[in-house]
């Protein structure tokens, strides 16, 4: 397994991997990494010929009082992980690398990130789409591993593929959750023993939801009264929005049409914020 540093180095590997005609698959992390990130590993590796895991805190996807100071940075961990799945490449770039001295461009999708995260969070995609942007353009994939937990950060991220015209496949893994169902998280470290039992509200609302969508039930109202109900159950949680959007383009449905749509939701656990979704 190689490891790289520079930006100049990565850019110049990709491309003689390609011109050799290797199949590059990226795997794009903010590093301490679990089951989730490693399961995007295996689906690359079944895709492609080269994968790399890119390991970056990207500061531009941070509001000014959120946790980029202590987020989990855990890079040795890491490494070994990756060694021991297989991956061939990890790309771990400073600071400095990927946003130099005077940096000033960034890019902004401005529709599908318009809602959800996006309300709570207002530069958040636009700094999730500019990092991976970068990403592409250094690492230069042929397909790009997601994972479906980040469903507002997929859409927007193939939103953006489409309308720069990047030549880069956009596969979405499923959410990996730990045996007691909670969804893989790096912020899951944050939790104490307790508020993880709290937690745990989270994907129960979710299934309480969809158990309503399989028994007929079509009204957007009763299925979000329902998982905001069994939200509030539990003390620690704080909910930030609960909703049933198109998994395509996160336009809020006005009926629910299984097959074609998502309840996402977002939540405080005392002081840790967490996302979760279930595909109706």
């Amino acid at each position: 397994m190689q490891t790289i540093q520079s930006v100049n180095e990565m850019q110049s590997h990709a491309i003689g991997l390609r011109s050799s005609g290797r199949l590059i698959g990226l795997v794009p992390t903010m590093g301490n990494l679990h089951e989730g990130h490693l399961s995007l590993v295996d689906i690359a590796k079944e895709r492609a010929d080269k994968v790399i895991v890119s390991i970056f805190v990207n500061p531009t996807q941070f509001g000014p009082n959120e946790d980029f100071d202590k987020y989990p940075r855990t890079l040795e961990a890491d490494m070994e992980k990756c060694r021991a799945r297989g991956v061939d490449i990890v790309f771990a770039p400073s600071m400095s690398e990927i946003y130099p001295p005077g940096y000033s461009t960034y890019v902004n999708e401005e529709k599908l990130s318009a809602g959800l995260c996006g309300v709570s969070r207002p530069n958040h995609f636009r700094g999730v789409t500019t990092v991976v942007l970068k990403l592409f353009n250094i690492t230069r994939p042929d397909i790009a591993v997601f994972g479906q937990k980040d469903a507002q950060q997929c859409a927007v991220i193939k939103k953006m593929v489409a309308d720069m015209n990047v030549p880069t496949e956009i596969v979405i893994g499923p959410t990996a959750r730990d045996a007691d169902g909670l969804a893989t998280s790096s912020r899951n470290a944050y939790l104490t023993d307790f508020q993880r039992q709290d937690a745990l509200t989270i994907p129960r609302a979710l299934q309480e939801g969809k158990r309503l969508v399989d028994q007929g039930v079509r009204q957007v109202d009763r299925v979000v009264a329902e998982i905001t109900h069994q939200l509030s159950l539990s003390r620690r949680i704080r909910m930030i929005y609960v909703q049933i959007v198109d998994r395509d383009t996160m336009e809020p449905a006005r009926e629910i049409i299984p097959g074609r749509q998502i309840v996402c939701l977002a939540a405080w656990v005392d002081q840790t914020r967490l996302i979760d979704n279930i595909l109706l």
